[in-house]
């Protein structure tokens, strides 16, 4: 029933009972199966994708490159656990490549940003550099395209 997380992934305001019509399943299958997939810890959370370019608040983001030094016994999940418990944090990954995290911060302000990582970030024990790039537009997220331009069909006319 993975078709079901397909489901929600793209759009978690649907209804058990529209997705259940959706997959030709019973309401009780398709109830049944989410609440299985939220107990196994599959599903998360449920969010919502806001365009805060068209809201008056005022965020910044960025992607900050981090290598460390992994700890013994512990490797790469300690330091990560240290990291994304920050409120600042929005996400965290291990990555392959050049460094090792990339972690995602927002921040009201690119100086607020910069000096979470200078006094946060970059003390830490296990962080041996970083590397910081801010989002300057978002055009996509989560699938989702943020400004869908419309085509001008219109046929221009010559005098």
């Amino acid at each position: 029933m993975e078709e079901i997380l397909e489901i929600l992934e793209k759009d978690s305001k649907l209804t058990v009972e529209q997705i259940a019509t959706m997959l030709g399943k019973s309401v009780d299958e398709v109830r049944d199966a989410i609440k299985k997939y939220e107990d196994e810890n599959v599903i998360v959370g449920y969010t919502t994708l806001v365009n805060w370019e068209n809201t008056s608040k005022e965020t910044v983001t960025a992607l900050i490159e981090v290598k460390v030094t992994p700890q013994r016994g512990e490797g790469f999940d300690k330091v990560a656990e240290r990291i994304y418990r920050y409120p600042e944090v929005k996400a965290c990954y291990l990555m392959s490549g050049g460094f090792d995290l990339t972690v995602i911060v927002e921040g009201k302000t690119m100086k607020e940003v910069a000096l979470f990582v200078a006094e946060k970030l970059a003390p830490l024990e296990s962080v041996l550099s970083t590397g910081t790039h801010f989002v300057l537009k978002k055009y996509k997220d989560k699938g989702t395209i943020f400004e869908e331009k419309t085509k001008d069909d219109r046929e221009a006319i010559i005098l």
